[in-house]
């Protein structure tokens, strides 16, 4: 072969390997860690999931294919996290994914290298998991849940369909519920600006609820607040069936909530937050940073209302109230 046939031949090979190279790197199977703060058991929360792999496949990624999901529930136990986020870091995944701040705090312990994109997290700047909205900066972004105005919502709509409301309690487990201290704040805010006492109301474990709602229901005038906790989604039902029994109407954090059977709930679509990561998992995953993926915030508020609920309650919901509301369950 002649020179300048040899040097022609090897000049086009070394420029057909950056194409071969990136071909290769599309191709390879991705694994992507998910790590749910919630139990598998929970329906609610499976069909988040389910939508999160429909958004991943309109992408292009298909399981089985060019992806791989790992995929851990934590439920409300923060040990089992912990031990969860360590066992899918040490799979060293392209990406994790985590719903929940008990989930994002544990990951972020055992990496600051690994993409995590989270959903369902309240205020992500106050935690530590990101700078600013506009530049997380690190590894970390997703979408966040429920303004810490929404709390002050809570005791307004609560008030206007209990207009004899005239304390409330706020029911959370410290070791499972995200930091809750701006929702108190406006809470209290809303609670004196309409003569409604406040108060926190923690608990330990699912044998202490009863005593909450019981107390409440101890005078006349009672009403709870569940706050956002994975120990009171897993709690649901208890706290549903207490309530109908000693008469004390609740606010939720989630319409799954009412759905179940709770009386009212004003929040925005939780699933939506984990359906949206799955468009920054795919940017990731084609070589954008994470921390240059701006924190996104829900845009929507939605308030479901149970009839049937208000009614069991001697409740009557005013026609206005109705209307105003995005669903009437009857």
């Amino acid at each position: 072969m002649r020179r300048r046939e040899f040097i022609t031949l090897l000049s086009g090979a070394a420029a057909t390997w950056p194409i071969a190279a990136r071909a290769q790197q599309r191709d390879r199977t991705r694994l992507i860690g998910v790590l749910m703060g919630y139990a598998e058991d929970d329906p609610a929360v499976q069909s988040y999931v389910a939508a999160f792999r429909v958004a991943l496949a309109k992408l292009g990624w298909t399981e089985g294919g060019n992806l791989r999901i790992e995929l851990r529930w934590g439920a409300t136990d923060p040990d089992g996290i912990r031990t969860f986020a360590k066992e899918l870091v040490e799979q060293r995944p392209d990406v994790i994914v985590g719903m929940t701040s008990g989930v994002i705090s544990a990951l972020a312990r055992e990496t600051r290298t690994i993409p995590i994109v989270f959903a369902a997290v309240i205020d992500p700047i106050g935690n530590g998991f990101a700078a600013s909205l506009a530049h997380p900066g690190g590894n970390i972004t997703g979408f966040t849940v429920l303004d810490s105005a929404i709390g002050g919502k809570w005791v307004e709509l609560l008030k206007q369909i209990a207009p004899r409301t005239e304390r409330v309690a706020l029911l959370f487990n410290p070791a499972t519920a995200p930091p809750i201290q701006s929702l108190v704040a406006s809470i209290q805010t809303a609670a004196s600006s309409i003569a409604v006492q406040a108060s926190i109301a923690p608990v330990h474990a699912k044998e202490e609820i009863e005593g909450v709602i019981a107390e409440q229901a101890r005078t006349p005038g009672g009403g709870l607040i569940v706050m956002p906790d994975p120990f009171n989604r897993r709690n649901r039902d208890l706290i549903i069936s207490l309530t109908a029994r000693y008469g004390v109407p609740a606010i939720y954090y989630a319409r799954s909530l009412v759905e179940s059977g709770g009386l009212i709930a004003y929040s925005d679509d939780y699933g939506e937050g984990l359906r949206q990561a799955a468009g920054y998992v795919d940017r990731i995953l084609k070589g954008e940073k994470p921390g240059n993926l701006p924190l996104q915030a829900p845009t929507k508020y939605e308030l479901v209302i149970n009839m049937k609920t208000a009614k069991a309650l001697g409740l009557t919901v005013s026609n206005s109230m109705q209307l105003l509301a995005d669903e009437v369950i009857e």
